[in-house]
């Protein structure tokens, strides 16, 4: 082979393996320019969307976040919400790293928003803590710019008014409206709203008890407000008490005098049972007197029958004649006699009257 036909075909197969290299390239090209066009095709609106309102998320980022499970519609609207409500310091990793942490980002995004038109100064950080410790940031937000009213005591626990007894022993009947507003600073880790109703009951229960009687409880309510709201019972709560209201304040039972009335039933009935056992002692003794009185006829008896025994000794003996014995029969029967003339004559006719 010559050199020149030599040169010839090193000449093409050069040629071939640059047209085989451009055909690759083109290939890859043609898969690039494929993948970019259905990635701009599935987020051309929030692409679109995002680059009109300059909230800086790129068409790029939204398909790193589909692979990180994350979803950029979500990323894309709290970033557009943060630029135009001129918010800064919120970077979209900080939001898709809450995201990822199981948060709510546009509850938080609107937090974030009334929070800066109010002027509370709520930061980012704080306010992802907050939704992750699982409060309603957005709803704690608004009411610590427009405070809420609570009842006290709770109308669905079933009681519609406090009951205390004052020192005179008239029970007095309130209900309290406890105004308060939510402290950000104290959110997490803070007592709700439970707390403070049962710390205002208790203060409101103290306070009545402690007044010399219910007229002055009747007579000055706003009272019992100032020193309840003097203690402090907001102290680690996620609340602050703006004010305590006296609703409403009645008279109740007078409890005083339920107590004495209770006190003198049960007087009474110790005092029946001392006297009835007092009875039971003295039948007692009786019964045992006549018990004695019983052993002692029978003691008489038995005494008197062993005379007949001793005067037949005695005869048997010739210490005693018969006619010693007459005498004494004599002398009995005389007994017995002047025994009968000695009655009473109406017991006598009494029982003349039963025998007839």
């Amino acid at each position: 082979m010559t050199p020149h036909a030599l040169s010839l075909a090193t000449l093409a197969v050069q040629v071939e393996e640059v047209g085989l290299g451009k055909l690759i390239l083109l290939v890859f090209l043609g898969i690039g320019l494929l993948v970019f066009f259905v990635v701009f095709l599935r987020y051309a609106n929030l692409y679109i969307r995002s680059l009109l309102t300059r909230a800086g998320v790129g068409l790029f980022d939204m398909f790193a976040m589909s692979l990180r499970r994350v979803n950029p519609a979500a990323i894309v609207n709290a970033r557009v919400m943060l630029v135009q409500a001129r918010i800064d310091g919120v970077d979209k990793r900080d939001l898709e790293a809450h995201l990822l942490a199981g948060g709510n980002v546009e509850r938080v995004v609107l937090a974030l928003i009334a929070a800066d038109r109010a002027g509370l100064g709520l930061d980012f950080r704080t306010a992802a803590s907050i939704d992750l410790a699982g409060r309603d940031l957005l709803e704690a937000v608004r009411t610590s710019v427009t405070p809420k009213v609570i009842d006290c005591p709770n109308p669905a626990s079933g009681k519609t008014e406090i009951a205390a007894v004052a020192k005179d022993g008239i029970q007095v009947l309130a209900r309290a409206r406890v105004t308060v507003r939510t402290n950000l600073a104290r959110l997490v880790g803070g007592a709700g709203e439970e707390t403070i109703i049962a710390r205002v009951g208790e203060g409101i229960v103290s306070t009545i008890g402690s007044s010399v009687d219910h007229k002055a409880v009747l007579e000055n309510p706003d009272g019992i407000s100032k020193v309840v709201l003097a203690r402090g019972l907001d102290a680690g709560t996620a609340y602050e008490i703006v004010s305590i209201d006296i609703a409403d304040v009645d008279i109740g039972i007078n409890i005083g005098a339920r107590l004495q009335a209770d006190q003198a039933e049960a007087d009474k009935r110790v005092a029946q049972a001392m006297a009835e056992k007092r009875r039971a002692m003295a039948v007692a003794a009786e019964q045992e007197q006549q018990a004695l009185v019983v052993e002692n006829r029978a003691k008489v008896v038995l005494a008197e029958a062993q005379v007949p025994k001793a005067i037949a000794q005695a005869l048997t003996s010739g210490n005693l004649g018969v006619m010693d014995l007459y005498r004494l029969r004599n002398i009995e029967s005389d007994t017995k006699m002047r025994g009968s003339i000695g009655e009473d004559p109406s017991s006598s006719a009494g029982d003349s009257g039963e025998l007839q």
